[in-house]
């Protein structure tokens, strides 16, 4: 039995319409969900949205997304907790539609987004795109990741504020539809990660926008070695704009819902009243940014991991063996391939990093130049041996040409490029508070 307090994180085969990303927590989040009137989702946008099925077409689906109203407020509730609140197709189309709408409504002023139960948000729910990708049909994927994508893109973008109450899991797809937004409180119950190396993935939803505008190579380091950050990490790096104790966040979502503005400054200086400056742990990985700026600066990964091991003679800092054992057991691909997307985000629009993120997972899902994904998902989801064989199995065998060929245009005629709106703003801007 696992001792209380005590999380263990497992990735496992998941059941139709599961979450990839399990968390098994034994303390449940404090604070239960009000009851408030439902609004009815949007009907789909005349124009720019013409593939969003209608108010209601989800079926038995269409309860995965929950919409309060309460005067210009409107909440978003994520609503399968079951399944960590892991999104799905239909969840994305869902809150496509609610996202395109109200910014159009003049009468709506202000969006909250949170999850039902122990999770925000676990991450994107891709049990039906590698059911899909094993029946031949990568396109499936493909299409989840657009309408996902686009997501991630408008809510980057969008004009009104968003406020996102972090409590629980914020993982993958999670930090997608959070991250991007305006406003991102976090709690003490708060995890954060992107583990996508450890399955022969590579971080995306606009990872590589927010991720390399961290403090310096901070973000190198958590997309390569998946770690794990709690909610001061988040708040200290730029990841949070806020953090509030999980028992003030009931209070704080009233007076949210009272909002009848969409002035930032405004739900800012609210958020302001019930947030509070935490305190970094002892052994937080942001106490070693010295030492992670010295070694992830390095241009390569094999110099990264060179650089680690040497800092290992003159330091028995666990923390440095336990990050060297979490490079050595991802994809050797997928840690190219996320180094260089990192870094190429550095320099682009959250649409350009969206784009070229695309690109790469479509790459991904054909397996044209690796295998490794459905490996990690037979080692990680199906066989649970935990024991992939990469292909190719050491970084020096992955070269710069088959690096290069992940961010290049899919040689298919029918497949095409991410199309995403002009829109006036280029992303969020994070800023540490280090």
């Amino acid at each position: 039995m696992i001792p209380c307090g005590v999380f263990l994180l497992q990735l496992v085969l998941p059941s139709p319409g599961s979450s990839l990303l399990v968390f098994l927590l034994r303390r449940p989040v404090p604070g239960s969900l009000q009851r408030h009137p439902r609004a009815r989702l949007p009907a789909p946008p005349e124009e720019g949205m013409a593939s969003l099925p209608p108010a209601g077409a989800a079926g038995a689906d269409s309860d995965q997304l929950l919409v309060e109203a309460n005067d210009s407020t409107r909440t978003l509730i994520l609503n399968r907790p079951k399944q960590l609140n892991a999104l799905s197709s239909a969840m994305i189309m869902g809150l496509l539609r609610c996202f395109t709408a109200y910014e159009k409504d003049d009468g709506v002023k202000l969006l909250i987004m949170k999850g039902k139960g122990r999770a925000f948000c676990a991450g994107g729910d891709v049990a039906a795109v590698v059911r899909a990708i094993n029946n031949g049909s990568w396109k499936y994927g493909a299409d989840f990741f657009r309408n996902e994508f686009l997501l991630n893109y408008i809510i980057a973008t969008y004009s009104k504020p968003q406020v996102s109450l972090l409590a629980g899991i914020v993982m993958g797809g999670g930090a997608g539809v959070s991250l991007h937004g305006r406003f991102r409180v976090v709690t003490e119950n708060t995890v954060f990660a992107m583990p996508e190396t450890a399955l022969g993935l590579f971080p995306d939803i606009g990872a590589s926008y927010f991720l390399s505008r961290l403090p310096g190579f901070y973000g190198e380091y958590v997309a390569l070695a998946g770690a794990r950050l709690d909610g001061a990490e988040m708040h200290a790096c730029g990841l949070a704009t806020h953090f509030v104790q999980i028992n003030r966040l009931p209070s704080l979502e009233e007076s949210l819902k009272k909002v009848d503005t969409s002035n930032p400054f405004v739900v800012c200086g609210i958020i302001d009243q019930f947030a509070q400056q935490p305190s970094l742990k002892e052994n937080s990985s942001l106490n070693r940014l010295e030492i992670i700026n010295k070694c992830f600066s390095k241009r390569t990964v094999e110099e990264i991991i060179s650089a680690l091991e040497q800092e290992t003679s003159n330091s028995a800092d666990e923390w440095i063996a336990s990050t060297i054992q979490s490079l050595k057991k991802a994809s050797p691909t997928s840690l190219k391939i996320s180094l260089r997307s990192i870094r190429e985000g550095r320099i682009q629009t959250v649409g350009e990093c969206l784009r070229r993120e695309y690109r790469m997972v479509c790459h991904v899902m054909r397996g044209d130049f690796s295998r490794d994904f459905f490996e990690g998902c037979r080692a990680i989801l199906v066989d649970k041996d935990r024991n992939p064989k990469w292909m190719p199995p050491r970084l020096e065998q992955v070269h710069d040409e088959a690096v290069e060929q992940y961010f290049s245009r899919i040689d298919d005629p029918q497949w095409e490029d991410l199309d995403l709106p002009a829109r006036r703003s280029y992303g969020r801007i994070i800023e540490s508070k280090l």
